[in-house]
């Protein structure tokens, strides 16, 4: 009885994820807003807003400005990769002011703020759900606040968290298991910091479309019986690991290529930014392990196992037909 339960709550539990799963699958992406001094006649700030993009769906999210500045057009809207682009002009000191983002307490993201002064003094900020104000008068956080988004993007990064699973289930030997997960760490971290500095750059698309096959790829081999699992599986998983993690860090990167980085605290943000998703993959790993455990000490390890290698196949047969309609 306690068996069909358990299978119940974790079929629902995956049809849940099915249902909102590909709007989040790493799309995780910070709205962007870069507020540049400048000494003209009518003009005293530069405005440029980075609307996120999730599915060919914008973020409602909007810059509230104080009552008394006025924000005139420069140029029309443009459509980026994954963000719709202002850009805007404004005679009043910004840097003096508050700036609000309305829609921002109902939403799964952040807005960072970029503020450069006249005299090269630059300053970085994040407003978060429950931050959405911010007063540009105070002091600035750095790029530590990077370490978060980082935590983030990797929880409403479904199929990121899936692929953690899958190899945690599918690897027995702790040892083994290590390997596995530090090949797949270096590899996104590779690729993410190669597309963020604009060495490769793909579209993001087809990229998540493969990502969903990788997904499909590792659900098939944990649904198997071990004899007849591929030998790269068996012998040498961590090859298979850093070759799919390729895919997954230009599955990350999408979250900041278009959005940006701050020029002068880029090393130090990307390096915070992969240091908070591998904290939130160490948290994945050991909310696992426990429930290894107990699911162990219940005798239900191997049906959970298979209940969810074909859980995990649904969802990445779902993301593949539907990532790869959008491209059509």
């Amino acid at each position: 009885m306690m068996g069909r339960l358990l299978l119940t709550v974790i079929i629902s539990s995956l049809c849940w994820l099915a249902s909102c799963g590909n709007a989040q699958a790493h799309e995780f992406r910070p709205g962007h807003l870069q507020l540049k001094e400048v000494d003209e006649e009518t003009t005293r700030y530069y405005v440029l807003w980075k609307k996120p993009i999730l599915l060919n769906t914008t973020v409602e999210l909007t810059p509230q400005f104080a009552p008394e500045c006025k924000i005139t057009n420069v140029a029309p809207p443009k459509v980026g990769n994954v963000a719709l682009i202002y850009h805007w002009k404004t005679n009043c000191d910004l840097g003096q002011t508050s700036i609000r983002i309305n829609g921002l307490t109902y939403s799964h993201t952040d807005v960072l703020v970029s503020l450069e002064k006249l005299d090269g003094d630059k300053s970085s900020y994040v407003l978060r759900p429950d931050e959405p104000t911010l007063n540009l008068q105070k002091q600035a956080v750095p790029a530590l606040s990077y370490f978060v988004i980082g935590i983030e993007h990797l929880v409403f990064g479904i199929d990121h968290v899936l692929f953690v699973i899958g190899l945690f289930l599918f690897i027995r030997d702790p040892i083994t298991l290590v390997k596995t997960i530090t090949a797949f760490t270096i590899s996104h971290s590779i690729t993410l910091a190669l597309s963020v500095l604009e060495f490769v750059k793909l579209d993001q698309a087809p990229t998540e479309a493969v990502i969903a096959l990788s997904i499909f790829f590792l659900a098939s081999e944990l649904a198997r019986d071990e004899s007849q699992r591929s030998r790269l599986t068996q012998g040498r998983p961590w090859v298979m690991a850093f070759v799919f993690g390729l895919l997954h860090g230009l599955g990350f990167a999408g979250a900041l290529t278009d959005i940006g980085l701050p020029k002068d605290d880029l090393w130090l943000s990307l390096l915070l930014f992969n240091l908070g998703i591998e904290a939130g993959q160490v948290a994945v790993i050991l909310i696992l392990a426990a429930c290894a455990w107990f699911l162990t000490r219940l005798g239900w390890q191997r049906m959970f196992n298979k209940t969810a290698a074909w859980g995990m196949g649904c969802l990445a047969t779902f993301w593949t037909i539907d990532r790869t309609l959008l491209l059509l």
